[in-house]
């Protein structure tokens, strides 16, 4: 199943363009479903209708950037949407969006980051002497064009040349780039190997916590002690990459179930003490994946070394 990415675009959306034919191919991992705007004249909203794709604008002017960043979440969780790449996106985002996509959430830059953040980056660099521009796509987060860096392209400043003239070769530049790198970052965070190791980094911060093979599965545990979570992969033929945890019995299995049965379930062979909990949906929300690790923990954590993590929370 091919990754659900929405872009964001303010004006001719070439990048948008790029990144759209590039899922034409059978073997591309994430697929366009909607193409969202803060400008409803911009040029590219055309032509993501004429190839099929949903779309979405709204002016922006007039409203807080809170209240239309909350607009712009609504349209993208009502599509479905796993992956947001933001391609000539001009708005400064709001903390609350970012953290919602924390992740989740990619840009392209035209500059060899953590050079010439912001705008104006051809003149700045031509102006500084560099004998390379080029572009970047990174992670987003709030600080602006300040996530980590997935890849970049240097492209040759030649002599003479003007902000124009580079833009138009950094253009090229970035329709080969973006495409490659969100086809990359989708299939890396879907990947399992990926996944164990978000799992393992959030398992190993408890205390005393050890990892082993049991049922042919990662788990962790207490040294010496009781298994708190296995990581599940396609175990026993299901299809399925999940976390499982420890809960109070049947009660809550069956309420998380009936809550979300596409992300909860019962894993066979554990019974009713334990919950399977999908990680490859695409929109795995790790902050609760952590508290759900410190609760299985604390589940069956000895007496003295539960209160000693109590009273470190308290302190």
């Amino acid at each position: 199943m091919k990754a659900r990415v929405a872009v964001l675009i303010s004006g001719a959306g070439t990048n948008m363009a790029a990144l759209l034919y590039a899922a034409k191919a059978d073997t591309c991992p994430y697929e366009i479903v909607l193409v969202g705007s803060n400008n409803p004249d911009a040029a590219g909203l055309a032509l993501a209708k004429a190839e099929g794709i949903a779309t979405w604008a709204h002016p922006h002017k007039g409203m807080s950037r809170d209240a239309f960043d909350a607009l712009v979440d609504e349209q993208l969780r009502a599509a479905d949407v796993e992956y947001v790449a933001l391609a000539g996106y001009m708005r400064i985002l709001s903390d609350a969006f970012v953290a919602r996509w924390t992740d989740r959430m990619v840009n392209i830059h035209p500059s060899l980051l953590p050079l010439y953040k912001g705008l104006d980056t051809h003149k700045r660099a031509i102006e500084a002497g560099d004998a390379w521009g080029g572009c970047s796509v990174h992670v987003v987060t709030p600080a602006l064009d300040d996530g980590p860096v997935l890849a970049q392209t240097p492209v040759a400043i030649v002599p003479g040349d003007t902000p124009d003239r580079l833009a138009e070769r950094v253009r090229f530049a970035e329709h080969q780039l973006y495409p490659a790198t969100l086809a990359a970052f989708v299939a890396l965070t879907r990947s399992p190997a990926y996944l164990l190791d978000r799992v393992r980094e959030l398992a190993m911060a408890m205390p005393e916590a050890d990892e082993v093979l049991s049922h042919g599965m990662p788990c962790f545990g207490i040294v010496k002690g009781k298994k708190f979570a296995y990581f599940s992969q396609d175990h026993h033929g299901d299809s399925r990459i999940a976390l499982l945890v420890k809960i109070s019995g049947a009660d809550e299995q069956a309420q998380l179930i009936e809550m979300d049965a596409a992300r909860y379930y019962r894993p066979p062979y554990f019974g009713i003490g334990w919950i399977g909990i999908r990680l490859d949906l695409g929109d795995t929300d790790w902050d609760a994946i952590a508290e759900w690790l410190r609760k299985s923990w604390l589940s069956i954590a000895p007496r003295k070394l539960a209160g000693l993590m109590s009273a470190a929370d308290d302190f």
